[in-house]
């Protein structure tokens, strides 16, 4: 079966900025080409990974203890990241190896476990020694040496089940056509909102606007539907628990200046704060940064607040860089994504890329106070083994995009006569 091509747009329309970065290559293959393609953008994402994983480890070892071990040794938290990162590193080489279609393939039946697996740490007689609540939240199953969280295996079943829905599709370019990709993003939102993990849950939406735009949907539509979202969010108010309604308290609190919350609800973003500053512009010597993150009791300074170890001991210099790997991450995403002419590969480049920018956006905006903290990670920074092998993960199945060729028959990737319209 010969490949089907779309026809190029009609006489004087001029596709947008976004599809002509998108565009793929409309020449047919040439017979005898290897079906593989090792050179290609997706290796900057796993120098970028490999970068922010050091960083990782590093700096998890300078949270956890006040003084340097002898030699090259770390504590043992540290020590279970670097576990954890090499078996991250092997999930990857290993959702790099089979074609992105055969993954895809299996997306609905991975979508279909991980909706299980999130009602049962809802369900109330789940066996308290494997659904044991944290923070007061049902987010993790514990599976004795190590602890295992579905939503974020959630993250990587909902990109392929969107990418795979997607890429013959048009219907998103209407209004109408919109209401199914938000239904599937609604069933692992839900489950993951009732938890309660808002943070994981409100990743999401940016990954599902980030695979639409790249798939020419159109602008006003996704503008209306955040204008009515903002315009009904005080009604969702009323319904949040105790807690997350003193999170938004607590960051009212610090816009106005008022330090009441400074020794309570706000303790945890203050602290960070005051250590971020303490950092300066190239940081604190190691043993000063080590006494000064444990003596300040900073809370999660292992996880949710990582990034204020990082800028404390490297200063404003040390905290750009990271920001930039995060940004040459981004990039390999997306440029592996605009050599892919398979839009399937297309959309699982950028709705990666979608979930890991705004992960780090909303981390270092709890850091800095600009945000209320609601338990996200630092990707490939933050202690923890899901999270971090996860983030493994998305970073082989977009070099996996990045090395192999689309199989015919495949169709031009979203490109459309009326883009301007």
């Amino acid at each position: 079966m010969s490949p089907v091509y779309r026809p190029l747009p009609a006489p004087g329309s001029q596709p947008s900025v976004l599809v002509t970065m998108f565009r793929g290559t409309r020449a047919a293959p040439k017979s005898g080409r290897s079906s593989v393609r090792l050179l290609n953008p997706a290796w900057i994402c796993l120098l970028a990974a490999a970068a922010l994983t050091a960083i990782g480890v590093y700096t998890i070892d300078v949270a956890e203890t006040t003084r340097p071990l002898a030699g090259a040794d770390l504590t043992a938290v540290a020590w279970k990241q670097v576990v954890f990162s090499i078996v991250g590193l092997c999930a990857a080489l290993m959702a790099a190896v089979p074609h992105h279609r055969v993954v895809a393939a299996l997306s609905w039946p991975l979508l279909a476990v991980v909706v299980l697996l999130l009602i049962f740490l809802l369900l109330p007689f789940a066996p308290a020694a494997l659904v044991t609540p944290r923070n007061g939240a049902r987010a993790w199953i514990d599976l004795g040496p190590i602890d295992f969280q579905p939503s974020e295996l959630a993250k990587i079943a909902y990109v392929l089940v969107i990418a795979r829905y997607m890429r013959l599709r048009t219907s998103h370019r209407k209004l109408m056509g919109l209401i199914v990709p938000g239904l599937i993003t609604a069933v692992p939102v839900g489950l993951i909102t009732l938890q309660p993990d808002l943070g994981t849950a409100s990743l999401f939406i940016p990954s599902l606007f980030a695979m639409l735009v790249a798939a020419g949907a159109r602008i006003r539509h996704l503008t209306l539907i955040v204008v009515c979202a903002a315009m009904a969010a005080p009604a969702a108010y009323p319904l949040l628990r105790p807690h997350q309604k003193q999170r938004i308290v607590g960051l009212v609190q610090q816009y106005t200046g008022d330090r009441t919350g400074a020794q309570d609800i706000n303790f945890q973003s203050y602290t960070a704060q005051t250590l971020i500053g303490a950092g300066g512009l190239d940081g604190v010597d190691p043993t000063s940064a080590r006494a000064m993150v444990r003596y300040n009791r900073l809370p999660e300074r292992h996880n949710d607040t990582i990034f204020a170890v990082v800028v404390v001991r490297f200063g404003l210099v040390g905290g750009a860089v990271v920001l930039a790997l995060y940004g040459l991450w981004a990039l390999g995403a997306v440029l592996t994504a605009g050599i892919c002419r398979d839009p399937e590969a297309r959309l699982i480049g950028v709705g990666f890329a979608g979930f890991v920018i705004a992960q780090m956006i909303v981390n270092v905006g709890m850091n800095l106070g600009i945000l209320p903290i609601i338990g996200v990670t630092l990707p490939f920074v933050s202690y923890g083994g899901s999270s971090l092998v996860t983030s493994w993960i998305m970073t082989g199945l977009v070099l996996n995009c990045g090395i192999h060729r689309p199989r015919p028959p495949f169709r031009s990737s979203f490109e459309y006569a009326d883009d301007n319209a």
